[in-house]
């Protein structure tokens, strides 16, 4: 696995929309259970049709309507795995769903070029890579870091011919 690109990137005011999963609810460690529950149960869909189709989603920002597993940690407090998607604003959540309310981010953003079993689970380089860049975290009002993995269409589904593909790191920055 390597970091391929790393750069900062605004995202203008959002809402997440997607559903909460603790430690708890980890299958071998992973959450790839649910990501799976999330595609065979068509929840992206749901989510993508509340915040007015795909088309409204990529104007957002560049990647717009990526799918993302949106992560929460404070210390001495319960880790979130959030899935789901960043919406606009003003959109309807649906039924059975959960959201949170994020306002515009910053964020530096590493991409990681690698097999599925080579880049999950090291947020913490993509951490160190903006922190050298200069770029800071910013905590939220009650002390959690925000960070994400980002499932681009253009880069993740498709793989190279060794079978590596790229996932995008984020986390919030000032």
């Amino acid at each position: 696995m390597e970091i391929v690109k790393s750069y900062r990137q605004s995202i203008p005011e959002v809402i997440f929309i997607g559903k909460k999963y603790g430690d708890a609810d980890r299958v071998d460690g992973m959450f790839g259970y649910h990501w799976k529950q999330w595609m065979n149960n068509g929840w992206f869909q749901t989510i993508e049709d509340a915040a007015g189709g795909k088309e409204s989603l990529q104007s957002l920002y560049e990647d717009g309507s990526s799918v993302l597993g949106f992560m929460r940690f404070k210390k001495g407090a319960p880790f979130e795995y959030w899935i789901g998607m960043f919406a606009p604003p003003n959109t309807q959540v649906p039924e059975g769903f959960d959201s949170l309310a994020l306002g515009a981010l910053n964020c530096g953003i590493c991409w990681y070029l690698g097999t599925e079993d080579e880049i999950y689970g090291k947020e913490h380089l993509a951490m160190e890579r903006i922190q050298e860049e200069g770029m800071e975290l910013q905590p939220d009002e009650q002390g959690y870091i925000h960070f994400f993995e980002r499932y681009s269409e253009d880069r993740f589904v498709d793989q190279d011919e060794k079978g590596s593909k790229i996932l995008d790191i984020g986390f919030v920055v000032k």
